[in-house]
């Protein structure tokens, strides 16, 4: 997939500085950003899922214990 952007000279210069010391293209500069963006919030999705869960259960945990004997740990 081919996508195409538009920058300011700023922006411009801004992700060349970046690609630059981390050195990378910048097409992987922003294939990185983007990726780490779906995952964060995939991350939050799962956190807010998992602290309503929480709330619905009347704000009630579990021993630690029993979270790893469930994975057998």
């Amino acid at each position: 997939m081919v996508i195409s952007i538009r920058l300011t000279e700023e922006e411009t210069r801004l992700v060349n500085s970046y690609a630059r010391f981390h050195s990378i293209s910048v097409e992987e500069a922003f294939k990185i950003a983007l990726f780490e963006c779906i995952e964060e919030e995939y991350d939050i999705s799962i956190a807010n899922e998992a602290y309503n869960e929480y709330i619905s259960d009347n704000m009630k945990s579990r021993p630690i214990e029993e979270l790893w004997n469930s994975l057998d740990l």
